[in-house]
């Protein structure tokens, strides 16, 4: 299923509703509340619902909507989290802009947050239909850093209570060729979060990226227009450059984006690099899968592995050019066992279809046998 399904899948209304807060059942509208101070603390005492904080909510017909002022967004490959569904944005304060890196996160003003609200389809064939809303994520860029916090939806998808312990749930559903699939779906603590999203044990944003935003989004109101350039239109993102001078990932889901080489770095580094670079949790491996990484033996051809200690599956090398099966990466990507899975926390399925491709890329490689 691509993005574009999934942003379908979640019938975001943001665009229509109306100024303040889009929630119109029967609670008084607000206006998103100065968020430089807020901490995990401040979160839990007065923003105990995540309706009280003005940024994402459901509308009478249970349909999530955004505050009409967020810039919604996609990935131009997304993270795989058990195929469910997702829904970002973007929220700054009112008159601050964000500011434009070629490499890294955009720099976004104390005051803003990120959300990002997961969901689950009873059935994939048919994404529209049968969504239920699970969690939805925040960073909150405060005055003192980033800090993260998740609110779980009630069973009716009518409010979400913020939830700093996490929890496990079983999520039964019908995959894309109507296979019954079953994931331990995990929405993780407070803590968790930073497995993911700390560098050089700093939090931080991971998503919004120049490479990773470069594509068109289809708002809420129709329109379909490139994502750098509606910021920078709108005069939220300064220093962007027009859309084709800027790096741009390729798309998992579209051979026409780049090579399945392009394609398989590019889910490498999504799934993959916020751990796997200087300053991530997996540095000691040595293994860095930045789709930038020039390197063969740095993103793992030919590569002994440092840090996996059991978890090889019996194999010598992180990447053997021309054999998927005799690779460690592979293996570990293809594993559901904890200590062996890769990446250790967000998914409990496979993602066939990134495994796939990556597999394609091995098999395609012409770089000489590793030799010992």
């Amino acid at each position: 299923m691509t993005s574009r399904a999934v942003a379908l899948a979640l019938a975001v209304v943001g665009a229509t509703a109306t100024a303040g807060c889009a929630r119109e059942r029967g609670f008084q509208r607000c206006t998103p509340p100065d968020l430089a101070d807020v901490d995990l603390a401040t979160a839990l005492d007065k923003y105990p619902k995540l309706s009280s904080l003005c940024l994402v909510d459901t509308d009478d017909k249970g349909a999530l909507v955004h505050h009409p002022d967020a810039f919604e967004y996609d990935l131009t490959t997304p993270l795989f989290s058990d195929y469910a569904l997702k829904s970002r944005t973007v929220w700054l304060p009112p008159g601050a802009t964000a500011t434009y890196s070629p490499t890294g996160v955009f720099d976004l003003p104390v005051g803003a947050a990120i959300t990002k609200t997961f969901a689950w389809a009873e059935d994939l064939r048919t994404p529209t239909e049968r969504v239920h809303l699970v969690e939805t994520r925040l960073l909150v860029h405060g005055r003192a850093g980033w800090v993260a916090f998740t609110y779980i939806w009630d069973d009716a998808g009518r409010e979400a209570t913020i939830d700093i312990a996490g929890r496990v749930s079983q999520l039964s559903f019908l995959d894309a060729q109507g296979a019954a699939r079953t994931s331990t779906y995990l929405v993780p603590s407070s803590a968790q979060c930073g497995n993911c999203h700390e560098t050089s044990r700093v939090l931080t944003p991971i998503g919004p990226k120049a490479r990773n935003l470069n594509r068109d989004h289809r708002y809420p109101d129709g329109t379909v227009e490139n994502q750098l350039a509606r910021w920078s239109r709108l005069g939220r993102l300064v220093g962007a450059p027009a859309p084709a001078d800027a790096p741009r990932l390729a798309a998992l889901d579209d051979p026409a984006s780049g090579t399945v080489a392009d394609r398989a770095r590019a889910w490498l580094e999504v799934n993959c690099a916020h751990c796997h670079q200087e300053g991530g949790h997996a540095q000691s491996t040595g293994l860095y899968l930045h789709d930038d990484v020039a390197d063969p033996r740095i993103y793992g051809v030919c590569k002994l592995p440092i840090a996996a200690g059991t978890a090889t599956g019996g194999r010598q090398y992180d990447i053997v050019p021309g054999k998927p099966d005799d690779s460690i990466l592979v293996y570990r990507i293809e594993s559901t066992n904890p200590g062996e899975m890769m990446p250790e926390l967000g998914r409990s399925l496979v993602h066939a279809e990134g495994v796939a491709v990556v597999r394609d890329w091995i098999s395609a490689m012409t770089e000489p046998p590793c030799t010992p």
